[in-house]
């Protein structure tokens, strides 16, 4: 188990205020960004010497489509730069600039040009509002995939975007990193598939299994409990005291692309054969279960990840014909953060797309949990045909195929189709 980021949040402060130009914006940027470093370089000090392995430190704002209003696409463009250029310098690997939001259809558009224009800012659209998702957002985000698709040869660049359905701010996980407090904040996410394979293996069955998994990840959030209070303690030295909140531990078991730190194969070690035979949900609905149980200070989604090219035993399974994307999108009933870096033919349709997270946005508002869509077209290649990335945190499959029907009637329009959470009390 190791902490794949430490996530400081930044407050931008001027929303609902007269507006600043991009010069006064900037500037009161930098200024919280001081503050924001010495934030990371006091966690990133306390949880090494508590022995965790930190993959990376990240930096995450406010909504970039609240911060200018109305919204002005060059002068956030300018102050995207800027600050990806000064996180870079104050030690932050990546920055999540939020996402663009449903009212403001010309914001999620936006996003395209946040991507090109930069090397390691994430953003991200929602997709839906309180009891409705919005038709055109979704529409939008299915031509943002598209377009990012075609800024890099290998499709690389929508590692940086998400579709968001029903996620709210503090996750520590990106792309769906975002903020919406005046208060300096940080949070973990943790990188623990290892942790679930270790413990499934030496129990005698599933009661152990949970006993085994609830311990252990208490311990674990225990320890990482004790030194975010040590961050706090060191912060209120130096940052006036009260201005700087701990938003808990995204305890989600993230995946590396080996075998040995892939969630597919902790499934797997319950008694499947492969992921995506029937039971697959099973497994998923038994995992998930153990983490709902364990008491420990949460934020974000605390679910299951199954993203496919970042888990090398999920890039197998999906390779060899086994997993198909309507089976992520039925686990995630049960589970996970949603479909994540899904390799897609490079001529997939908008209207295939749109189609897919749509399917999702509900999902997530009638079961009342966040999901997300990463979703990768890949340029020039077709459905079965081998990837060729070469990222460290990538794990190599074949291009999957999604439904290519269109939508047509009130799904073709640009209206919000209401959904709520269901009641399980209604008969």
């Amino acid at each position: 188990m190791e902490i794949r980021s430490i996530t400081v949040f930044l407050p931008i402060n001027n929303i609902g205020k007269p507006a600043l130009s991009v010069k006064e914006l900037i500037s009161l940027t930098i200024h919280n960004l001081e503050t924001a470093a010495g934030i990371r370089q006091v966690a990133l000090q306390s949880f090494q010497e508590a022995g965790f392995a930190v993959q990376s430190c990240r930096l995450a704002t406010s909504p970039f489509s609240n911060i200018f209003q109305p919204f002005r696409l060059e002068p956030c463009l300018e102050w995207v730069e800027n600050l990806e250029k000064q996180s870079r310098q104050a030690g932050f690997d990546y920055l999540s600039v939020g996402p663009a939001s449903p009212d403001q259809p010309e914001t999620i558009l936006a996003v395209v040009e946040i991507i090109k224009r930069t090397q390691n800012v994430f953003a991200s659209a929602l997709m839906t509002l309180p009891d409705s998702v919005s038709l055109q957002a979704v529409q939008l985000a299915a031509r943002a995939i598209r377009e990012i698709s075609q800024i890099e040869p290998n499709g690389f660049a929508n590692l940086r975007f998400a579709a968001l359905a029903n996620v709210s701010p503090g996750s520590p996980f990106f792309p769906a990193a975002y903020y919406r407090d005046e208060r300096f904040a940080f949070a973990l996410a943790i990188e623990a598939a290892d942790l679930f394979i270790e413990e499934i293996e030496q129990a005698r069955d599933f009661q152990d299994a949970q006993a085994r998994l609830i311990c252990r990840i208490e311990r674990e959030a225990q320890r990482l409990q004790e030194a975010a209070d040590k961050v706090l303690q060191s912060a209120s030295k130096t940052i006036p005291m009260g201005t700087v909140d701990f938003l808990g531990i995204d305890f989600t078991p993230a995946p590396f692309p080996e075998f040995s730190r892939s969630f597919g194969t902790a499934m797997e070690k319950l008694g499947l054969e492969s992921v995506g035979q029937q039971g697959s949900l099973a497994s998923a609905a038994f995992l998930t279960n153990v983490l709902d149980q364990a008491h420990y200070s949460r934020t974000g989604f605390n679910g299951l990840m199954l993203p496919v090219l970042e888990d090398a035993r999920l890039a197998q399974r999906a390779a060899q014909g086994k997993l198909h994307v309507k089976d992520l999108l039925l686990y995630a009933t049960v589970c996970g953060t949603g479909l994540d870096t899904i390799p897609l033919a490079g001529d997939v349709s908008e209207n295939a797309l749109s189609a897919l997270l749509l399917d999702l946005a509900a999902l997530s508002l009638r079961l009342n949990k966040p999901l997300t869509a990463r979703l990768m077209p890949i340029p020039g290649k077709t459905v079965g045909e081998e990837t060729n990335f070469d990222f460290g945190y990538f794990a190599n499959s074949h291009i999957l195929a999604i439904d290519e029907s269109p939508l047509s009637g009130l799904f073709s329009t640009s209206q919000r189709m209401p959904i709520r959470a269901r009641n399980p009390l209604v008969r």
